[in-house]
């Protein structure tokens, strides 16, 4: 066992040096490297994460035991490389709002209250015009971070948005019902 503790260690601090440097890269605002780094170090994740199906017996490599430590790096190390590929993506332009949600998606299943999740599931579902799942991240944000100014200013803008479509809805059955 003691072997493969130490390739889960060694995995899980390669994983770590790959996402340090896309954080490295997304700093000097090489967005596509970053990306990529990020992609390397959720592949190095992925190989350590027990609950991911296990492979067929004799075939392929069996998923390491992991210490109650290591399941926590590893989670945390996951909901980072997600959260970071979503600020990734916002990047693009015209930015990818499909796959900065799926990530967002991804890091909140890990870390339910992350606050960057939440804001970044916000703004993508806005910019996809899902306006009441925006609103909805979006409290959540605020509701930890009332003071950050673009949280506030994404809730008003799906909140006005919401408004919007009702008012539209509403003029739209008018004279149905008369």
């Amino acid at each position: 066992m003691a072997e493969q503790d130490g390739t889960v260690e060694e995995r899980l601090l390669q994983a770590n040096l790959f996402k340090s440097q896309g954080n490295a890269c997304y700093s000097e605002h090489r967005i596509r490297e970053a990306v990529s780094l990020y992609h390397r170090a959720l592949l190095q994740l992925r190989s350590l994460d027990p609950s991911l199906l296990t492979p067929l017996p004799g075939l392929g490599p069996t998923t390491a035991e992991l210490t109650p430590q290591q399941m926590e790096t590893l989670k945390n190390l996951q909901a980072d490389c997600y959260n970071n590929l979503a600020a990734c993506l916002l990047q693009n332009q015209p930015p990818k709002y499909e796959r900065v949600y799926e990530c967002s998606l991804q890091a909140l299943k890990i870390q339910p209250h992350n606050v960057k999740a939440l804001y970044r599931a916000g703004v993508s579902s806005y910019h996809l015009k899902d306006y009441s799942t925006a609103h909805s991240y979006l409290t959540k944000a605020a509701s930890q971070q009332p003071k950050d100014a673009n949280i506030r200013r994404y809730l008003q803008l799906a909140d006005s948005a919401i408004s919007e479509s009702r008012a539209k809805e509403k003029q739209r059955y008018q004279g149905m019902f008369d």
